[in-house]
């Protein structure tokens, strides 16, 4: 009966371990996925934000 608690002990300590990390791979995917978009975001309206902050500099 000890040794089965004991076991039992463990799967559920092994689990929860596994759910941390799996809990911080998913934020990992979700900051690289964010950073892609930003990227992407930049080289597709770089020149017009450039554009925009150009004009708001110069009237300044």
């Amino acid at each position: 009966m000890l040794q089965a608690y004991t076991y039992l002990s463990a799967l559920i300590a092994s689990i929860r371990r596994d759910e941390e990390g799996q809990g911080l791979a998913e934020y990992a995917l979700i900051l690289a996925l964010i950073a892609i978009i930003a990227i992407v975001a930049l080289i597709f309206l770089g020149g017009q934000v450039s554009k925009i902050l150009s004009t708001v500099g110069a009237s300044v």
